[in-house]
């Protein structure tokens, strides 16, 4: 392990991971409540716009991959700190206002700089921090991980409120300063290790990827019966087909796949799948059911979504505490657990139900998605070799970024599906006239996120006779 020769520094090193999992987390949903204004302002369509979404997404999860494999290269510190100055560098360009195009290459480099930070973030945490401390460590980063990936639109609005829609963008560039500076002060650079790189295997794995984050995007507007989603998704399964096969024979491997013979990691990481996939069932469904079911205020709608994330700041840190004194896999077991009970428990709103299902259930989640997030990080990073962090550490967060997309093109297509079934013809938005459809579909795709969340807790539980041996090794 290369630990830092200070505590001080280790823990001022794990607030600068913190504020960039935060902000480029962030950063994939915030654009979200400003598409409009932006769209007006800048003379492009809104469904134009929301590319400025989709291609961060893309381009920051074809990346991991390649950036987490030349961590273990050329140090995930070096590599984490060239992130930081692409991000903060990203943020300026997208703030500027010089137009869609600009806009869409600001984009593109914040995405450059946010998947070197990411790829990287949990290694470097792994490294750094002693079995006794890494639970509390992965606790600080989990927490602002998970407020990252759900804060977007209340932070994104309580911006626009008072600012115009480039200050989502530049608000990054001052906290990424300090981050910076915090970086270049508390790290060092780690030795480089001798290897080839694996070029072909990087191509394939990002048109795969990239592919497939695109049909499954065009597949919330048009449908997976969509020829063009059908074809850009048959890509990405071939690519997909084409790189395992291709790494197979490769000494250097990009994405070495004696990774997945480590039982707990390749459990773990579906696990982050799963679970992922359910928190963004929340983060979609929800404000339609609050605002346009229950046709509550913006200020209520806004108090009542804010609970998710309240309950993951305050929990995140119990889950890595408990992880420090408990057996890993179990924390994460509980808040898997928690979170099944909470999507089962919103399967049963009604238009007159009373709110304290909703804040139950919202409650649930939000604190099982507290105490999974700190375990799993330490579940997944603790098992492989220390050569191998880089890599794995990209992997969990390619998981969780498949999650999140993947759960929101889940939740839509049931939700939508299931209203058009009932309104016998194709369904775009909230059936204002006929909300019985909407809770239908809410209410089997709540069904779906629990399903999906129990079969994250039978990974994870699988895990625990695994890590016991692995504690006694």
């Amino acid at each position: 392990m290369q630990h830092l020769t200070t505590t001080s520094k280790r823990w001022w090193l794990l607030i600068a991971l913190g504020f960039f999992a935060f902000m480029t987390n962030l950063d994939g949903s915030i654009v979200n409540i400003a598409i409009p204004l932006m769209a007006k302002n800048l003379h492009v369509s809104a469904s134009r716009m929301e590319w400025t979404v989709s291609l961060y997404l893309i381009v920051l999860s074809a990346l991991l991959l390649p950036f987490g494999k030349l961590g273990d290269r050329i140090g995930k510190r070096r590599i984490f700190k060239w992130g930081t100055g692409t991000f903060v560098l990203g943020s300026l360009m997208a703030g500027i206002n010089l137009g869609f195009n600009f806009l869409m290459l600001g984009r593109m480099v914040q995405a450059l700089g946010g998947a070197m930070t990411l790829a990287n973030t949990y290694g470097i945490v792994t490294s750094t921090f002693a079995l006794a401390e890494r639970g509390r460590a992965m606790g600080v980063v989990s927490t602002f991980v998970a407020l990252g990936g759900v804060a977007g639109p209340s932070l994104g609005g309580l911006i626009l409120a008072h600012f115009s829609w480039p200050m989502i963008f530049l608000i990054n560039v001052p906290i990424g300063l300090i981050a910076l500076g915090i970086s270049l002060w508390s790290m060092d650079n780690g030795r480089p290790q001798p290897g080839a790189y694996d070029g072909v295997g990087m191509v394939l794995q990002a048109t795969a990827i990239a592919s497939g984050f695109w049909g499954l995007n065009l597949a919330q507007q048009s449908g997976f019966s969509d020829p063009l989603v059908l074809a850009t998704l048959a890509l990405a399964f071939i690519s997909l087909v084409a790189f395992l096969g291709f790494e197979h024979h490769q000494s250097a491997p990009l994405l070495p796949m004696s990774i997945f013979r480590v039982r707990i990691f390749t459990l773990g990481v579906l696990t982050v799948f799963f679970i992922f996939m359910v928190q963004f069932f929340s983060t979609v469904l929800m404000p339609f059911y609050l605002e346009d079911a229950r046709g509550l205020t913006p200020g209520a709608v806004g108090a009542l979504l804010s609970l998710y994330p309240l309950m993951m700041v305050f929990f995140a840190p119990l889950g890595g505490w408990l992880a420090d004194k408990w057996q890993v896999p179990a924390v994460a077991l509980l808040g898997s657990l928690l979170i099944a009970i909470g999507s089962l428990l919103g399967a049963t709103l009604k238009l007159n139900a009373p709110l304290t299902v909703y804040i139950i259930s919202t409650l649930l989640i939000g604190i099982g998605s507290g105490l999974f997030q700190s375990p799993i990080g330490d579940v997944v990073m603790s098992v492989v070799p220390k050569a191998q962090l880089g890599i794995a550490g990209s992997f969990n967060a390619l998981a969780r970024n498949l999650g999140m997309v993947s759960g929101t093109a889940v939740a839509t297509t049931v939700l939508f599906g299931t209203m058009s079934h009932l309104a016998a013809r194709r369904v775009t938005t909230y059936p204002a006239n006929h909300p019985e459809f909407f809770m239908v579909g809410l209410q089997i795709a709540m069904l779906v996120a629990a399903g999906l969340a129990l079969l994250g807790a039978i990974a994870i539980a699988l895990t625990i006779k695994p890590w016991q041996a692995h504690e006694k090794n």
